[in-house]
């Protein structure tokens, strides 16, 4: 007789995480001053722990450790070199004090960022591509969609300021066009050092076909609502809570270069087989 397979294992912490990220993030169209400050802090928070806990979960604690370490490490080293330098995003400072403690001008909160940001991305790309050098790509692609909500929502809160404030696209002239090149290519560096991270660190309780098969198995399911978050609500806040239109449009355009396929992969995973290989 065959034993019947076991139901996948639900961890908790991510899902709980995750939860009170959504919850943070509407209510920051609802705050300002230094209490808007305390939600930028916990939303970034939030979406690190979210995400290193659901790579915990699913990979294990080293696996997350060294996402962690990419994609932080990288982004914070891009970070005091941008502000120092103007090299990669062109030139820009952080406001003072305002989101907690800094390292060569950048809040510490910032690298965080990254990590939380790109981790969702990271996992939905890897669910409608199955080839490393278009997963890599479309990482990076993802990550300046992401930026597009980003830069222009901390730009408007007074977040960091560009001193070239007139030549970015249309309607987001104050941010520009270098800081997407910047975006474009460190996500790209960090989406060759975690496809070498990911090879390197063998599954933790999951193997490669639960991680690839979509959110039915619930081993994707925290990253992919994370990430439709993100692209929806976003797009939703952007155009009506926090007037800004361009944003709105410029990322939900930028989101969807990911978001589309991955709504079909969702629909054909339900169906059968996903054809998209």
């Amino acid at each position: 007789m065959t034993k019947p397979a076991a139901a996948p294992r639900v961890d908790l912490v991510p899902i709980a995480l995750a939860a009170l990220l959504i919850v943070a993030q509407i209510g920051y169209p609802l705050t300002s001053d230094v209490a808007r400050d305390r939600v930028t802090a916990v939303v970034v928070l939030l979406s690190a722990g979210t995400a290193l806990a659901h790579a915990s979960a699913t990979r294990g604690i080293r696996y997350a450790a060294g996402f962690l370490v990419i994609v932080s490490g990288l982004g914070l080293t891009a970070e005091i070199v941008g502000t120092a330098t103007g090299f990669p995003f062109g030139c820009y400072e952080y406001a003072v004090d305002r989101l907690g403690p800094a390292l060569g001008g950048v809040p510490l909160v910032v690298p965080l960022a990254w990590t939380g940001g790109l981790y969702p991305v990271w996992v939905v790309v890897g669910l409608i591509s199955r080839r490393a050098l278009s997963r890599i790509g479309l990482t990076a692609v993802g990550a300046v969609g992401w930026d597009l909500f980003l830069d222009p929502q901390m730009v408007a809160d007074g977040q960091w300021r560009w001193c070239d404030t007139d030549s970015g696209l249309p309607g987001l002239a104050e941010i520009p066009y270098t800081n997407y090149l910047g975006w474009f290519a460190v996500t790209l560096l960090m989406g060759v050092l975690l496809t070498v991270w990911d090879r390197a660190i063998p599954s933790v309780g999951l193997d490669d076909t639960a991680r690839h098969t979509g959110p039915g198995t619930g081993s994707v399911a925290v990253p992919v609502v994370v990430f439709l978050w993100t692209w929806l609500g976003s797009t939703l806040a952007h155009a009506v809570f926090l007037g800004l239109p361009f944003s709105a449009a410029y990322g939900g355009v930028g989101l969807a270069i990911v978001g589309v396929p991955l709504l079909r992969h969702l629909h054909f995973s339900r169906l059968g087989p996903d054809p998209v290989g």
